[in-house]
């Protein structure tokens, strides 16, 4: 059995070990979280590395991987310093190939319901193929990087700018401790509500669970969240504000949807290449596995 494990830097309460069997090969799939605990996270990776197939590293990024470029997040690469041997991914394959197809499933399953085509996508740089999958598809967009991020009351209009500012934006939260840009540990379950005005204007908001969840307002009837890591505590909040339907991009297994970075790693796994895949190469996977998003009806 292949074995495939996310070491996170999020809450250990959405820890989940599952067994699935993927191009007939089962796979163990782990998710291990350290609760915003860096080093912890570090010397796990060391223990593991060379002992399972691939890992995922959940709760942070390697970098922002914007139109085939890499740009990293220097803040980021201690947790990952131990790991020689065991391919590491951190879902930026899958976030530009399988959310890539994210406003093609919500115009196909939900277009008679969103028919004002605005979407809040709530960090474009982080999430670069779900944030051109909705500007292609004709969607007017808000690209919230800048309040999100760096609590700068700025929106993003177009992909364009997002583009041009990224080089600049990623040294500068390279530099920052990463919890200060991100939600880890505990701080993953506080909810400030904020950014009230684009939430109330995206009939679709779109983005990172963590994200969403963070500054979501008390009420938001009859909206679509496109997301991807839900747990049950995630999908009952939707509930209680009101949201209608939940698209989820990476599959439902045994009651939850798993990271990018935990779904990459699995394929990785059980491709047997003994490295991370390639754009290309995750496409042909994702067509032969038939992976689409999910869909649930909340409200």
């Amino acid at each position: 059995m292949k074995r495939a494990v996310s070491i996170s830097i999020g809450s250990s309460k959405r820890d989940k070990t599952v067994e699935v069997t993927l191009l007939g090969e089962k796979v163990r799939i782990e998710r291990i979280g350290t609760d915003g605990d860096m080093e912890k996270a570090a010397q796990l990776f060391k223990e593991l590395d060379g002992k399972v197939d691939a890992f995922g590293l959940g709760g942070a990024d390697l970098g922002l991987f914007v139109e085939n470029k890499m740009y990293y997040l220097n803040s980021v690469k201690k947790i990952v310093r131990f790991v020689k041997e065991t391919p590491l991914v951190d879902g930026a394959g899958l976030k530009n190939t399988l959310e890539n197809r994210s406003a093609s499933f919500v115009d196909t399953h939900l277009g008679h319901y969103v028919k004002d085509k605005k979407a809040f996508v709530i960090g474009g740089a982080d999430r670069w193929g779900m944030a051109t999958s909705f500007a292609n598809a004709g969607y007017e967009c808000v690209f919230g990087d800048l309040m999100f991020a760096l609590d700068i009351p700025i929106a993003i209009h177009s992909t364009n700018t997002l583009r041009t500012l990224v080089p600049f934006i990623v040294p500068i939260v390279g530099l920052l401790p990463f919890e200060w840009v991100y939600p880890t540990g505990e701080k993953q379950d506080k909810r400030i509500p904020k950014w009230h005005k684009y939430y109330e204007w995206g009939n679709v908001i779109a983005g990172d669970m963590h994200y969403i969840r963070r500054h979501i307002p008390d009420q938001l009837p009859d909206k679509v969240v496109v997301t991807n890591t839900t747990v049950a505590s995630d999908v009952e909040l939707l509930k209680q504000v009101g949201i209608k339907y939940l698209v989820t991009t990476t599959p439902v297994l045994d009651g939850r949807s798993f990271g990018t970075n935990m779904m990459e790693a699995a394929l990785v796994a059980v491709s047997g290449k003994g490295r991370a895949l390639t754009l290309p190469e995750l496409d042909a996977l994702i067509d032969e596995l038939k992976f689409e998003p999910q869909l649930q009806e909340l409200n």
